[in-house]
């Protein structure tokens, strides 16, 4: 268990905008989202949610934790494919409720579970009167998630 907890965020909103105490305003479930970008290039990795026990093992060791909420349980970016993401910074919205890792990806490079780079792979189009999605990074070859 992580030895970090954080205190409630301040009433006043001056010191929860202006502070320089990390005060993060998780939702009813607990959860605060987290936008992952590449450290290096700025790409848009993922979109994932922290609560406080992944937000506190993320800042201690470095590597990103987050809360999977279709497993219901915390989650150690790259355990099972070696795509381990090191935080080279951490930043939160103005209020408080949102979060930017600037990340490295070990392994491969993929973050998405399809073993692309990026979970958002794919552009919305609006086509003859409908919205479609068009692939804009294929998928890995080898990969068995789509077969």
């Amino acid at each position: 268990m992580p030895d970090l907890t954080f205190p409630p965020a301040p009433k006043d909103k001056r010191a929860l905008e202006e502070g320089a105490v990390l005060s993060p305003r998780f939702d009813a479930a607990g959860l605060a989202t987290a936008v992952v970008v590449d450290a290096d290039d700025g790409a848009v990795l993922m979109l994932a949610h922290m609560n406080a026990t992944a937000l506190s093992l993320t800042i201690e060791t470095g590597i990103a934790h987050y809360w999977s909420r279709s497993r219901n349980q915390l989650w150690k970016k790259g355990e099972t494919s070696g795509n381990f993401q090191t935080v080279v910074e951490i930043r939160t919205d103005c209020d408080q409720d949102a979060l930017l890792l600037r990340v490295r990806v070990a392994g491969d490079g993929a973050t998405c579970h399809t073993g692309r780079r990026s979970c958002f792979y794919r552009t919305v189009e609006l086509r003859d009167g409908h919205a479609t999605l068009a692939e804009i990074e294929p998928r890995p070859a080898g990969d068995v998630h789509g077969q």
